[in-house]
C-alpha cells in the first residue's frame, strides 16, 4: 500500500503527442460532453482500455478457467450502463468511448433535462445543487449506474426545485429544442453562432471601409 498523500498518475497519455486528427476527435468530446480537460478525456480512455484488456486475456483462456471472472466483468459494465446490448466478451470489446462517457454524473444531469448544456450540468454538479438518494454529489465525472440514474434529483435546500426558476426555464426550452432538433450539438452550435453575430458589427455593403494609405495621401494631395 502506498502512501495515501502520495496520488497516483489516473491516465496514460497518447503515444503521439502531435496528431492533428486526434486533436480535433478529443476537442470534439471536450465541447459535447462539457469535459475540463484532455486529462479527464484520457482517464476514461484509460478505464476503457482497461475493460478491453482483460477481455482480451479472458478470451484466452478456457470456458471453465473465465467463468466466475467473465460473470463479474460483463456485469459490471452492464450495472454502469456501459454494456447494453450483448452481453458477451466479444460486445465488452466493441465498447467505444461514447459508451463510457454517457454514464457519467454530469451527462446524466443533461439527458434528465435539469440542465440547459453540458457545461450547465457541469456547473450544477460542481456547485452542489444535484443529489444522489438525497445526498449531494459534486463528482460530475462519476460513472452512475442504471440503477442510480433515477434516483437523481436537485439537492433538498437547492433553488432550482421551484420549476419558475430561469435556470429550470432554460433546461426545459433546451431539452425540448434538442429533441426537436435530434442533438445536443446542433443546440450547441446554433447558440455559439447567435452569440458570434450579435458581436460582430454590420457587415456586407452597410459597413464604410477604412481608406487605405494610397487613398488618405491622394485626398491629401487634392486639399
Amino acid at each position: 500500500m502506498g502512501d495515501p498523500r502520495r496520488q497516483k498518475k489516473k491516465y496514460v497519455s497518447p503515444k503521439r503527442p502531435f496528431d492533428s486528427d486526434r486533436f480535433e476527435s478529443e476537442l470534439q468530446f471536450i465541447g459535447t460532453y462539457g469535459l475540463r480537460n484532455k486529462k479527464e478525456l484520457w482517464r476514461h480512455k484509460t478505464e476503457l482500455s482497461r475493460y478491453r484488456r482483460q477481455a482480451r486475456n479472458l478470451l484466452a483462456l478456457t470456458a471453465e478457467e473465465r467463468a466466475t471472472l467473465e460473470t463479474d466483468l460483463i456485469g459490471k459494465l452492464v450495472r454502469i450502463g456501459a454494456l447494453t446490448g450483448e452481453q458477451t466478451l466479444d460486445s465488452v470489446l466493441d465498447l467505444t468511448i461514447e459508451d463510457v462517457l454517457e454514464r457519467r454524473l454530469q451527462t446524466i444531469v443533461l439527458r434528465k433535462g435539469m440542465a440547459s448544456s453540458a457545461h450547465h450540468a457541469r456547473q450544477l454538479v460542481t456547485h452542489g445543487h444535484v443529489a444522489l438518494d438525497q445526498a449531494k454529489v459534486t463528482t460530475p465525472s462519476r460513472l452512475i449506474s442504471v440503477a442510480e440514474e433515477d434516483r437523481i434529483t436537485y439537492i433538498a435546500k437547492s433553488p432550482l426545485n421551484d420549476e419558475s426558476h430561469p435556470a429550470r426555464v432554460a433546461a426545459s426550452a433546451a431539452a425540448q429544442r434538442i429533441t426537436a432538433e435530434g442533438t445536443e450539438e446542433d443546440f450547441e452550435e446554433d447558440d455559439r453562432r447567435g452569440r458570434e453575430r450579435r458581436r460582430m458589427p454590420d457587415s456586407g455593403e452597410f459597413r464604410e471601409s477604412k481608406p487605405g494609405p494610397d487613398e488618405v495621401r491622394k485626398r491629401g494631395d487634392k486639399r
